[in-house]
């Protein structure tokens, strides 16, 4: 017996130790804990709100369960009541039903209310003018258009901190999934379609990027840094791309659109329109969008001619497209 006794317990802090060895290789991970951003700050409000809330529930339930299960334990001279004839008590049934309701009810509305304050294409309040990122995700890399710096990068992404950064996201790829933890949550990019997302950094740093779908069995090398700086360093940085890489041609990006991985890479040039081409490279010309897309000259989905495209899966009941892909792009 006293064997017995003692493997149990040498059982259970076997258990504990080989939890703490395999949690400690998650401190890494954490970042979402570890918010940079405005967008960031608010999910992890959300996300220790609903936390707490669930609490309240499951950390009774299991301390119940041991207390119980210790108290009511078969043993020689128990003082533990026994009724069994026991089944039903208003009071406590009141109280298990009607908590979990509550809660469930205040989850609710509270995810509502976060659902729309963090929508992606939704616009952060600021004085200053937005940068604009076009974020395409490739075979297995990430490539980052500056339209109005007229530069490029790969697998690196620069911006300045405290200025909106809004993304423009598309895929030339297999559907992925682009994500900074710490500046906000992910969002999906797909081929075809133009996605948008705003984020912005409230302090100068280097924070994790990544892909954050299976894409292939390198897509655990689609990271990349995501840096914040100084206005004026980023337009020393700009410059100095402009300066010394070369640059992007059509060809280049064919190229680079071909399977395989790679370092980082700046180019101080990109082709006009290259953006606008991959969105329609799978549609014909059609721009679809989501997140608060234009829609002026909107098309039925079932008048679309989108051979070569798998549509299988995806839910197309909100999208809205447009007929000129040049027009359509005024985000």
């Amino acid at each position: 017996m006293k064997l017995t006794r003692g493997f149990r317990r040498l059982a259970v802090v076997l258990s504990l130790l080989g939890l703490a060895v395999m949690l400690s290789g998650c401190g890494e991970q954490f970042v979402v804990l570890d918010p940079k951003g405005v967008v960031g700050k608010h999910q992890l409000d959300l996300i220790l709100i609903t936390t707490g809330l669930c609490l309240i529930v499951v950390v009774p339930v299991i301390v119940m369960a041991f207390v119980f299960a210790y108290r009511y334990r078969n043993r020689a001279g128990s003082k533990a009541d026994y009724q069994p004839t026991w089944e039903h008590n208003t009071k406590l049934e009141l109280l298990w039903w009607g908590i979990p309701i509550l809660i469930i009810v205040i989850l609710g509305a509270i995810t509502a209310h976060y659902t729309y304050k963090l929508e992606p294409s939704k616009a952060l309040a600021s004085d200053k003018k937005p940068i604009v990122i076009q974020v395409t995700s490739l075979d297995w890399k990430w490539l980052f258009q500056y339209p109005d710096q007229g530069i490029a990068t790969v697998n690196y992404v620069e911006f300045p901190a405290n200025v909106p950064v809004r993304f423009e996201l598309t895929s030339d790829a297999p559907m992925n999934s682009f994500w900074i933890p710490q500046l906000g949550g992910q969002i999906y990019t797909m081929s075809g379609m133009a996605m948008k997302l705003n984020l912005m950094a409230d302090e100068p740093g280097t924070y994790m990027g990544m892909g954050a779908n299976f894409s292939g069995r390198e897509f655990g090398k689609m990271r990349f840094d995501a840096k914040a700086t100084t206005q004026a360093e980023f337009d020393n940085w700009v410059k100095n791309v402009k300066s010394t890489a070369p640059a992007l041609t059509q060809e280049g990006y064919d190229k680079l659109a071909e399977q395989g991985t790679m370092g980082t890479q700046d180019y101080s040039s990109i082709p006009a329109g290259l953006f606008d081409k991959i969105v329609t490279k799978y549609t014909n010309g059609t721009v679809i969008h989501q997140h608060g897309g234009d829609a002026s000259a909107s098309t039925d989905m079932n008048d679309m001619n989108m051979e070569g495209m798998d549509m299988s899966g995806m839910d197309m009941s909100t999208s809205q497209s447009t007929t000129d892909a040049q027009s359509a792009h005024d985000h």
